[in-house]
């Protein structure tokens, strides 16, 4: 009765779960996860110059390396080259120049609306960058000096699809501006003389251009057996702390029935003293030999209410768990001819052999705890390891547990 009793109390506190008490995170990434590779191309326009949206435009195109250590946060190495859309009028190249970056990556989708465990079909993120730009020819304009290195910056916006089952390529158009840093103006190379005044006036040195590419963007495999982050749930740790006090009071209310049980018990007995005195005295008033009072004898079962949980993977014991243990040490003192066994459980996952370790482990932990901080004869606890099961409990955290048999109750 004290084992089912115990059962059914574990089970209803179980179903008590509700989905708020789950937790959610991303399982943790490996150092080479998240890496995605990229080739994109397009066109860039110098904005000081007073030509319609479609003239001067140059053809670009680059690659991208990058990695995702957050759904939210990334860093990407890009090179990017620069053509002419003629030959360069001194240089004779096509060449214009070319940028090396290092670009910092926001998703906003991600950010504002959470991740749900897999991307979007449709995302918008935000990358700024800093790098450094060679020029080789100005394609017909006054701008920076050549053949030199200059620092730059980088604004966008990237505006993504990501296609397929897995969600493994992205396609994504990125609008953006480019602004230089350093570099010298040459006013002798930018004078002009305005057709309508008779002083002079100067362009403005360019320092900036918009950009507009497209790419197409591969994610590599990750070691969680997909293309990208992967959420798990999970209980939080004080749901678990909370658990194991309702078990540990569970716990201790059979302990008052068991007591409340053992004075019934002790009653009942004193109360059947009493009648074989009562029929004797009668039956020898009578000259009759006593009646026999026939006492059914009960089989009492031999585990213990207590039990000892343990987190997947470890056979120390939670302070919380000094409750049961204490309850067992309170038995084996007050029943002094009493042998204890431990049995030592795992739950399913993970191999054969380190579930039999692991039980084993959690049986000796117990032991150890007795003998050392309660101060029970180690001559009178035994220990077994009974590896994985999932046959215990519904619930597979339960399944980590220790159980307590009195071996000495026939």
């Amino acid at each position: 009765m004290k084992k089912l009793f115990a059962m059914a109390a574990l089970i209803v506190a179980a179903q008590t779960v509700s989905a708020q008490e789950k937790t959610v995170g991303l399982e943790p990434s490996k150092t080479f996860d998240n890496v995605y590779i990229g080739v994109h191309g397009g066109l860039a326009k110098k904005t000081t110059h007073s030509e319609g949206i479609t003239k001067n435009l140059n053809p670009t195109a680059g690659i991208r390396v990058g990695r995702y250590f957050t759904p939210v946060f990334g860093l990407a190495l890009d090179g990017t080259v620069y053509f002419n859309n003629k030959p360069d009028a001194k240089t004779g190249t096509t060449l214009r120049g070319l940028d090396a970056d290092l670009l910092g990556t926001v998703n906003f989708s991600n950010w504002f609306c959470g991740y749900k465990g897999e991307p979007r079909v449709f995302e918008i993120s935000g990358i700024i960058g800093l790098g450094m730009t060679k020029v080789f020819s100005n394609g017909g304009y006054y701008t920076l000096e050549y053949n030199d290195w200059f620092l730059n910056n980088k604004l966008a916006l990237n505006f993504a699809f990501n296609l397929g089952s897995k969600k493994a390529w992205q396609i994504y158009i990125e609008p953006g501006i480019q602004y230089y840093l350093t570099g010298e103006r040459d006013d002798s190379r930018a004078k002009f003389v305005h057709s309508h005044n008779d002083h002079n006036s100067y362009y403005n040195i360019n320092r900036s251009e918009l950009q507009l590419n497209a790419g197409i963007v591969y994610k590599f495999g990750n070691s969680n057996g997909t293309h990208n982050f992967k959420n798990f749930e999970g209980y939080g740790q004080a749901y678990v702390d909370e658990l194991n006090a309702k078990i540990n009071s569970l716990q201790g209310q059979v302990s008052d029935k068991d007591g409340q049980i053992g004075r019934n018990k002790q009653r009942i007995a004193e109360l059947e003293s009493q009648l074989r005195s009562a029929q004797a005295t009668a039956a020898a008033a009578a000259n009759m030999k006593p009646t026999e009072v026939v006492k059914e004898v009960v089989k009492k079962e031999s585990e213990l209410p207590q039990r000892v949980i343990f987190r997947q993977g470890k056979s120390t014991i939670d302070p919380a768990q000094y409750a049961s243990i204490e309850m067992v040490a309170k038995y084996m003192k007050n029943h002094k001819d009493a042998k204890l066994l431990v049995q030592g459980y795992a739950s399913p996952e993970g191999s054969k052999e380190i579930n039999q370790k692991i039980s084993e482990a959690r049986a000796n932990a117990v032991k150890n705890a007795l003998v050392n901080k309660y101060k029970i004869a180690a001559n009178r606890i035994s220990i077994e390891g009974l590896g994985a099961t999932d046959k215990l409990y519904k619930e597979a955290d339960f399944n980590r547990v220790a159980l307590f048999f009195d071996t000495t109750i026939e």
